[in-house]
């Protein structure tokens, strides 16, 4: 597999076009894309404040909306393509502490799953994988992770008794991306380690 990377604030119209535009004049067609986005704000409802809101808004809504609509044309064009939204397990339950997280990553999995049904008949599939518990940079920096008192309660929240791994989850979301799995589309999976 050959791919072509970016690490690119995707809220930002024009960012996830430039990506597809690189993979266009690479590979001169655009196969399957990938868009991993968000932005963690923890805290209860009622000390939150708009700016919050439209924080995580813009990097859990507005983020893999422009990605989706930088990549689906070519792949619409093409009659056929894979596109994967890295979300939350939270959108599918509740989530104290994360209210206005959870309620984003939530609309975020219903666009993809929404998107999904208009572009199937194109041949184009579109599923979203949402995360918890996981040992991602962001989601240590935002629950304290990296103290090992607070580590140690985070995988006790866990069925399996710890944080998920990036090289296990690069396994688990190949096949929605690399074209082996071409009759699955409009699907929201979590990976949370039974948390969900």
């Amino acid at each position: 597999m050959e791919v072509v990377t970016g690490c690119r604030d995707l809220a930002v119209p024009g960012n996830a076009q430039q990506l597809v535009d690189a993979a266009l004049a690479r590979f001169g067609r655009l196969d399957s894309a990938t868009a991993f986005s968000g932005r963690i704000v923890t805290g209860r409802f009622m000390r939150s404040s708009v700016d919050d809101l439209r924080a995580v808004m813009e990097g859990c809504m507005v983020a893999p909306y422009e990605f989706m609509k930088a990549v689906l044309p070519p792949m619409i064009d093409a009659q056929q393509g894979q596109v994967l939204i890295i979300t939350s397990a939270s959108a599918a339950r509740p989530t104290p502490g994360a209210p206005l997280y959870s309620a984003a990553r939530a609309g975020a999995t219903h666009m993809v799953r929404n998107v999904a049904d208009e572009v199937a008949r194109h041949k184009v599939q579109v599923n979203a994988v949402g995360t918890n518990f996981m040992d991602f940079p962001e989601f240590r920096r935002a629950n304290n992770a990296d103290d090992p008192a607070v580590r140690a309660k985070l995988e006790g929240m866990v069925p399996l008794g710890r944080l998920g791994t990036m090289e296990e989850f690069a396994h688990f979301c190949a096949p929605y991306v690399d074209g082996t799995s071409r009759f699955t589309t409009g699907q929201f999976t979590s990976y949370a380690g039974g948390w969900s």
